[in-house]
């Protein structure tokens, strides 16, 4: 038997709920003002802050990352758990969370000049620091449309993946 075999079957209800998903994120972000998809982003806020104080255990130096990291590493996680069972419509919806990051990372990324968004307890702006580190930060909206565009496209695929491994 192939991995491919191992695939749990995706049904045409599962499919709607994928790209039921899908679609509820894209108008949600299309009707906000903010562009903030309350329930989804403040989760994913709350793990931006956990991570910076888990990345400084390490290093000072690199916690700075640890926020962006900490959004990106909860849903990646739940991913691989839902690959590893081969859970095709849980797996496209965790992928579609950690996709949908890529908007609030970029949304943060270019205003990295700006610095008009309001921070979590007043603090740094994390992409300044990390984009003067790079010797980029003139390209922060070049660089976050980018990653907006990845984010929009992954999660496109998410829903397209989802609708091959229906086979409808």
């Amino acid at each position: 038997m192939t991995t491919e075999d191992n695939w749990k079957p995706v049904s045409a209800a599962g499919v709607a709920a994928g790209w039921g998903f899908i679609g509820l994120i894209i108008w949600l972000r299309a009707s906000s003002p903010d562009a903030w998809v309350r329930i989804l982003d403040d989760a994913n806020l709350v793990f931006h802050e956990a991570g910076h104080p888990l990345v400084g255990l390490f290093s000072n130096r690199l916690m700075v990352y640890g926020g962006t990291l900490g959004q990106l590493v909860f849903p990646a996680v739940c991913s691989v758990s839902f690959w590893r069972r081969r859970e095709p419509v849980a797996l496209a919806l965790c992928l579609t969370w950690f996709f949908e990051n890529f908007l609030n990372i970029a949304r943060y990324m270019a205003d990295a000049r700006a610095q008009l968004l309001p921070l979590v307890g007043g603090a740094e702006h994390d992409w300044t620091e990390i984009f003067s580190r790079w010797g980029v930060l003139p390209h922060d909206t070049t660089l976050a449309a980018f990653t907006a565009f990845l984010g929009w496209a992954g999660m496109i695929g998410c829903g397209l993946w989802l609708l091959w491994r229906s086979r409808i």
